[in-house]
């Protein structure tokens, strides 16, 4: 038996208000999430009609045009394979959950364009089998950690545990604690940061606060503050794609070595951080089918634990 076969994303439309006079290629960025160039190869491709007549990328847009956009499917993300993850390990497992702590430079799941290791192959690797439930490649997944993001990952292995976790991540029921070493010094030293994601309008794979975006909430909280640099606790209310680093950035205090949201590579470097200082440290939740809070603590990995130790000898 074959899977569902792909299809495009027709899209038809006014042109809004706010785009009038805008060159096609860049309104198009804007209003679909593409990059500049993905939008230029659509219209080229005769993907684009504006008043049922071919687009180029150049033609700027009037206010109340009927704009006609078909996105091409996306591309299938690989199936995972078995294949073992140096530096995963289990922290807890039972009949309907496994616990994991997931090192640096690990994905959770296949993804188009990663060709490193990913979580599941470790997993699948170790005879653990999980919930089918969701897209194949995403088997037992309910949560995700960004792959230089280091801690506590739960995935289901039943179904009946994939469903009840599913929901308690959407009821925001589960508790999720990072440790972040930020840049500077919050002020204040413990608040929350209130404000909605989305896409990046560049286009280049960031995430941004954005008018109009997802609500996102994120709670924090300073641990221990150093010359250059704080230690937070941070909670979140809701999980979105790079939640933290994005709201740390937009207070100015970038996770340290998180060179994509702009922090100090000088600093990094001092320090040794070759990646964003992101650590899931604690998970709580209602077990899905005991009925009793869990909870479990990961420690730092080496190369975070060494640059604190670098900063309290400062």
């Amino acid at each position: 038996m074959t899977g569902p076969t792909r299809t495009g994303d027709h899209r038809a439309m006014p042109v809004p208000d706010g785009v009038e006079g805008e060159r096609i290629d860049s309104a198009m960025a804007r209003m679909f999430g593409l990059s500049r160039t993905r939008a230029a190869e659509l219209i080229a491709d005769g993907n684009v009609t504006v008043d049922g007549g071919a687009a180029a990328k150049s033609d700027r847009l009037e206010a109340g045009s009927w704009l006609e956009v078909t996105l091409p499917p996306p591309p299938e993300p690989p199936a995972a394979r078995a294949e073992p993850v140096p530096g995963l390990s289990v922290v807890h497992e039972d009949a309907d959950i496994v616990v994991v702590d997931k090192p640096a430079a690990v994905v959770a799941h296949p993804t188009v364009g990663w060709t490193g290791p990913t979580v599941l192959q470790g997993l699948l690797a170790s005879g653990v089998e999980l919930a089918t439930s969701g897209a194949a490649e995403r088997q037992g997944i309910v949560h995700r950690l960004d792959a230089n993001t280091t801690g506590l990952m739960v995935l289901a292995k039943s179904e009946a545990a994939y469903s009840v976790l599913k929901r308690a991540f959407k009821e925001r029921v589960v508790d999720k604690v990072y440790h972040a070493l930020v840049q500077g010094h919050p002020d204040p030293l413990r608040g929350t940061v209130d404000a909605p994601i989305d896409r990046h309008p560049a286009g280049d794979g960031r995430w941004a606060v954005v008018a109009g975006g997802r609500p996102s909430v994120t709670h924090y909280d300073t641990v221990e503050a150093f010359r250059a640099a704080s230690l937070l606790e941070i909670k979140l209310e809701t999980g979105r794609t790079h939640q933290i680093r994005v709201h740390m950035s937009a207070l100015r205090h970038p996770c340290v070595g998180d060179h994509l949201y702009g922090a100090d590579p000088a600093l990094a470097e001092r320090l040794g951080v070759r990646r964003q200082w992101l650590h899931a440290v604690r998970l709580g939740f209602e077990h899905p089918t005991l009925g009793r809070r869990v909870e479990f603590e990961s420690p730092y990995p080496r190369d975070l634990e060494a640059a604190l130790e670098l900063l309290r000898e400062e």
